[in-house]
């Protein structure tokens, strides 16, 4: 079996973006890159931020079992929840025939599903939105905006998007953070960062109350479209959730692997 070159492309985003991410959030953070686990992990009350991932191509159910308790190991020495990312391509046949009951003996609880998308889609058009303007976000009450959508958006306490997100000067300035602004009300956000040459499209969220209007995949294509003009990069990546799994098509993202996320067994 031979993992396509999409899915080992889509291991090494999370890797590479989340080291740079979780490190402006704690340079003390564990970013360890273990045989066949690498660790990403603020130890934050924002439960993003606290990763680890498995990053064995071709991985066998042996195999499979030793690294989910490793990590599951890792994970209970932390303080804060955080989520385990598989990538089901990573993974032989027998392995993924044997992966609900052996991440459970593992001692792992399934949280969500995910799939990894990529594409050569860049430059792309200049997005416009009859209900929206853009801003960059700049200074610390955009970013308190951004950290609040991601906190409506996925069900977390305000306090805990705001412990994730703001003072970061990398969100201000290094990286192409994009507010969707309806009559100044920001209600949709997305940002891209580079990783690997690659143009990695992260946490994009809309308000509840405004979805299904287009808002976040309008913020998703100006988050591409200035970081693309700012890069000269050609060539992006995103891991979708199953709300927005539908949306990336349209912009031209392309799925490769599915993934599965697990926290601890409460």
């Amino acid at each position: 079996m031979t993992v396509p070159a999409e899915s080992i492309e889509s291991v090494q985003q999370l890797t590479t973006g989340w080291r740079t991410m979780v490190l402006d959030r704690d340079p003390d953070a564990d970013v360890r890159d273990l045989p066949g686990i690498a660790v990403r992990w603020a130890d934050s009350r924002f439960g993003f931020w606290n990763c680890i991932t498995l990053t064995e191509a071709d991985a066998g159910a042996e195999l499979l079992r030793q690294r989910l308790n490793q990590a599951v190991d890792i994970m209970r020495t932390k303080r804060h929840p955080g989520l385990l990312w598989l990538f089901e391509d990573l993974l032989d046949d027998e392995a993924r025939s044997a992966l609900e009951t052996t991440a459970e003996q593992a001692g792992l609880q399934y949280a969500f599903p995910g799939t990894g998308m990529a594409g050569d889609l860049l430059p792309i058009p200049e997005p416009v939105h009859p209900d929206l303007t853009f801003a960059r976000v700049g200074t610390d009450e955009q970013l308190r905006a951004y950290a609040d959508l991601q906190s409506r958006a996925y069900g977390f306490p305000l306090e805990e998007g705001r412990e994730g997100l703001v003072g970061s000067a990398l969100w201000k300035n290094g990286l192409h953070a994009y507010l969707a602004l309806r009559r100044d009300e920001p209600v949709a956000c997305a940002a891209a960062i580079e990783a690997r040459g690659r143009l990695f499209i992260t946490f994009v969220a809309t308000d509840p109350r405004w979805q299904r209007k287009g808002y976040g995949e309008a913020v998703t294509r100006k988050a591409l479209y200035e970081g693309a003009r700012a890069t000269g990069l050609t060539r992006a990546t995103l891991h979708a959730t199953a709300a927005g799994a539908p949306v990336y098509p349209r912009i031209g993202f392309k799925p490769n692997t599915r993934i599965h996320f697990y926290g601890l067994k409460g």
